[in-house]
């Protein structure tokens, strides 16, 4: 059964917001436990994970390309619309994950 568009924009946001929280304070403890700063970590495993957030939040690049792929050869323009709108869902909620860290660690993450 196929997922509402609505329900699947709100999961877009939310997984792209937990891979970069869960992905850059996860990966600072193995900063912490090689003996790297963890704090610094933080903010360069975060500016790491924004393109994988993405592609993680959007199903995968494959699914994400077929839906393109319909919506520009059979002419349905709707499923093109539904495909960026949740590609601009994902960059919200990593952009929301990186102003969060921004404001916890104090340090400009660019």
């Amino acid at each position: 059964m196929e997922e509402r568009f609505f329900e699947t924009f709100i999961h877009c946001y939310f997984i792209a917001f937990g891979v970069i929280i869960g992905g850059s304070i996860i990966g600072s403890i193995g900063a912490f436990v090689t003996g790297d700063a963890p704090i610094y970590d933080i903010g360069r495993i975060a500016n790491r994970l924004r393109i994988w957030a993405i592609v993680a939040a959007i199903g995968g690049t494959f699914d994400a390309i077929a839906n393109f792929e319909k919506g520009i050869y059979d002419g349905s323009t709707m499923d093109l619309v539904k495909q960026a709108l949740f590609i601009l869902s994902a960059m919200g909620g990593v952009k929301t994950a990186i102003l969060l860290l921004n404001w916890l660690i104090q340090e400009e993450i660019n």
